[in-house]
């Protein structure tokens, strides 16, 4: 008889978890994000604070924004969270995303060594940065990832006025094999380096031959001033408004891939640009400056 009540039990208690097991793993969202969300630190922030409100997790996979574009176009994961806002719009237009939302922006900002031998310490203009250090031919270091910030590094070259050499190189992300083509100007020779690499890794290659870099404001900040080792690079050209860099969350359509987690995609998505968490975005900082700008709730504290 006891043995008897004994399994009636173990059958019951195994009918309880395993639907609670279920349950938990379909509230667990693939996103493809930039790097600059991560290496930043500010998703260590929002992500325990979304399954706290919302049950949801998230398993990140952070590579630059054309990879992540690729992934969402693949339906490889439920959504994408990424900075380049001309590409987010066809991504929306050619049906792959169900919608965009403005999360909230940073900037770009030129760095390099503080001996600045092309001497842009204090310029605005970024073309002109870039002119400067092409016409004494410094070294320059490029994500070379077709991310967002080796798009905007590519889209300020265009604006110099330089005669531009196109190459095309074969990088492996994760052991994918991919072609992506850039352009640089045909004076730099050698001294232009494009590397195939994330944010993380372009700052510290770039450091280790004091070099110039395009990076986003919020990585390049984690790294000089929230890691013990800091970075021996200096912020040279800012303030430039072609160096503004939107963020933009985009749940990928379930008309166009039926098996997405599209509801917890939508959740994820509004709970980015409610005012509560528009609020935590904008108080995140570093070293006590401010690393992001919330755009859903600009005046949001």
């Amino acid at each position: 008889m006891k043995k008897s009540i004994m399994w009636i039990l173990t059958v019951v208690f195994m009918m309880c978890i395993v639907p609670g097991t279920t349950m938990g793993a379909d509230k667990i969202l693939k996103m493809s994000t930039t790097t600059s969300t991560q290496n930043s630190g500010l998703l260590d922030v929002l992500l325990p604070q979304l399954e706290k409100d919302t049950g949801i997790q998230v398993k990140v996979i952070a590579k630059g924004t054309g990879a992540a574009i690729r992934d969402g176009m693949d339906g490889n994961v439920d959504i994408i969270f990424v900075h380049a806002k001309n590409r987010e719009e066809k991504f929306v237009q050619d049906g792959y995303g169900a919608y965009r939302l403005g999360v909230m922006h940073n900037d770009f900002v030129i760095v390099g060594p503080v001996a600045d031998q092309a001497k842009i310490k204090g310029m605005v203009k970024a073309d002109m940065a870039l002119k400067a250090v092409a016409n004494i031919k410094a070294r320059f270091v490029s994500r070379g990832d077709d991310s967002g910030t080796h798009t905007k590094e590519q889209a300020l070259w265009k604006t110099t006025g330089l005669s531009l050499k196109t190459e095309t190189t074969e990088i492996v992300k994760k052991g994918k094999k991919q072609i992506v083509s850039f352009q640089h100007p045909k004076g730099l020779g050698r001294c232009y380096l494009s590397i195939g690499q994330g944010m993380g890794k372009t700052l510290t290659y770039a450091e280790e031959k004091q070099a110039y870099t395009l990076v986003d404001r919020g990585t390049y900040l984690k790294y000089k001033y929230g890691r013990k080792q800091g970075l021996d690079l200096e912020i040279l050209c800012e303030g430039d408004p072609e160096l503004y860099n939107p963020y933009g969350i985009i749940p990928i359509n379930p008309k166009k891939y039926s098996h997405v987690k599209f509801k917890l995609a939508d959740q994820l998505a509004k709970w980015l640009v409610s005012p509560k968490i528009q609020g935590i975005i904008a108080r995140y900082k570093i070293q006590g400056q401010q690393a992001f700008f919330p755009d859903a709730v600009p005046d949001a504290k």
